[in-house]
């Protein structure tokens, strides 16, 4: 069960378009947001948030920025960071990019939450849900497929992912059982949409 962490605060409204992607780990949420970012490589309009993780750089394919828990306490002090939670045995945190980015109006993606949902809607009043959606036993074959976690820590994940399913209420729900390119193109014509929306396109 994810948690807000007790460095967390409320940020105040800002003006952009917060999109973030939610769904069990496992679900291609990364992957589909590398997808994205390819597509929008040119353009400073769209921010991709690198998360804070107490997590090592190598372990796994997100782009996230390492580290230990000390360097997480140090960060909450200094308020580099928006909002933090803890889920899985890990502490997540976001940097505050994100608000001076929304501030100007502008789009930012992440990778969020389930169960901090509530919280990152507390923090950022303009953040609209993705889910990312995946068929159990295809959810099941990529946690394994991927390596990181054994056996009782799939089987901790699946469980998880199973009693977060109604949640929360997604504005926008992508299926992503099958190719990445089919769910990647729904997902950048979604960020294309909240961009025009911003800029009168």
């Amino acid at each position: 069960m994810a948690s807000l962490d007790s460095g967390s605060n409320v940020a105040q409204p800002v003006g952009g378009t917060f999109i973030v992607l939610l769904g069990p780990s496992g679900s291609g949420k990364d992957t589909l947001i590398s997808h994205a970012r390819r597509e929008f490589s040119g353009s400073s309009d769209v921010l991709f948030v690198q998360r804070v993780i107490t997590r090592p750089s190598d372990a796994g394919s997100e782009d996230h920025i390492a580290m230990t828990d000390d360097e997480f306490d140090a960060a909450i002090d200094d308020g580099q960071l928006s909002l933090t939670w803890a889920a899985n045995g890990l502490r997540y945190g976001l940097p505050r990019s994100v608000e001076v980015h929304l501030a100007a109006g502008r789009v930012a993606v992440a990778n969020g939450s389930r169960g901090a949902w509530d919280v990152i809607r507390q923090v950022f009043p303009s953040a609209v849900a993705v889910e990312i959606r995946v068929d159990p036993e295809a959810l099941a074959s990529r946690l394994e497929a991927r390596g990181r976690e054994d056996a009782v820590e799939i089987e901790a994940r699946l469980k998880r992912a199973s009693d977060l399913t109604d949640r929360f209420e997604a504005d926008m729900i992508i299926d992503n059982s099958g190719q990445v390119e089919t769910a990647g193109a729904v997902l950048t014509d979604y960020i294309r949409q909240a961009h025009e929306g911003r800029n009168g396109g």
